[in-house]
């Protein structure tokens, strides 16, 4: 789930962010930013998210340019099993 949902980051695919998005938490629109390049993902810790759970976290840096500026979002994201789909509901970014 966390592969594919910063994929869509990349490809700008709003539809499935929100699809993917759990309904407590998920925001009305997005405003993605194309000028935003996503470079490159690391999974940093999992907890959860195995075929038995219900929940899970996923500990990740995600490695960005945007215009002249380099950056890391480096986050600590949380995800809930319902109806057989994986869905994010949020995260803590972490320093």
């Amino acid at each position: 789930m966390m592969r594919s949902r910063y994929t869509a980051f990349a490809r700008l695919d709003e539809d499935y962010l929100l699809r993917t998005h759990h309904r407590s938490t998920a925001p009305s629109g997005l405003d993605l930013d194309p000028s935003m390049e996503w470079r490159r993902l690391d999974i940093l810790a999992k907890s959860g998210g195995g075929p038995f759970d219900t929940a899970g976290t996923v500990e990740f840096k995600a490695y960005y340019r945007h215009g002249a500026d380099r950056g890391v979002l480096h986050e600590n994201s949380r995800f809930v099993r319902e109806g057989g789909r994986w869905l994010y509901v949020d995260g803590d970014i972490l320093a």
